[in-house]
């Protein structure tokens, strides 16, 4: 093969492995995230998950008690409108015991992962927020707390982001 030929093949490569990159995971995080060695934290490559004093987004939920089958609202929105975001890979553990619990409703361009209560994007479109319901067990009442991680792009995300609560004024 010439160099002009190399050249060619090593462009289309190039161009392969930047659409693979773009195209990773559009519609959410798969069901081994809930079983990885590193939960909630994406594999993508070589990126790793941002400072978390430096974490740009909110996740809110409406109460952190529960009592059997209420549905509890979880947000994800940025601090400012210029911090969009393209995906999320949330769940819900039992604030005493740290298992999973719960199940989600499905929201729109949502996915969700039964098996660890687990909820990710269905898309990897730019999004301002994410307005999430989770739905806590029918024969249990407790605390629970919303853990996980908010992509900006495939190799900028945060990871191990804990939920806050919102406080009535």
């Amino acid at each position: 093969m010439s160099f002009h030929g190399n050249q060619i093949v090593l462009a289309v490569l190039l161009v392969f492995l930047f659409v693979a990159t773009i195209a990773a995971f559009p519609d959410g995080a798969p069901s081994d995230t809930c079983v990885k060695k590193r939960p909630n934290q994406p594999n993508h490559g070589q990126a790793r998950s941002q400072p978390l004093e430096h974490n740009p987004y909110n996740v809110v939920a409406d109460t952190e008690t529960y009592h059997p089958g209420q549905e509890v609202s979880v947000v994800i929105y940025p601090h400012t409108k210029q911090e969009l975001f393209r995906g999320f890979f949330i769940q819900a553990r039992d604030a005493d015991s740290n298992e999973w619990i719960g199940e989600w409703l499905h929201s729109e361009n949502t996915n969700t992962i039964p098996e660890c209560s687990a909820i990710t994007h269905g898309d990897n479109r730019d999004k301002l927020a994410a307005k999430l319901i989770w739905k806590a067990p029918q024969n249990k009442r407790g605390r629970v707390y919303f853990t996980g991680t908010v992509l900006q792009s495939y190799g900028t995300f945060w990871s191990d982001i804990i939920g806050k609560v919102q406080r009535s004024q």
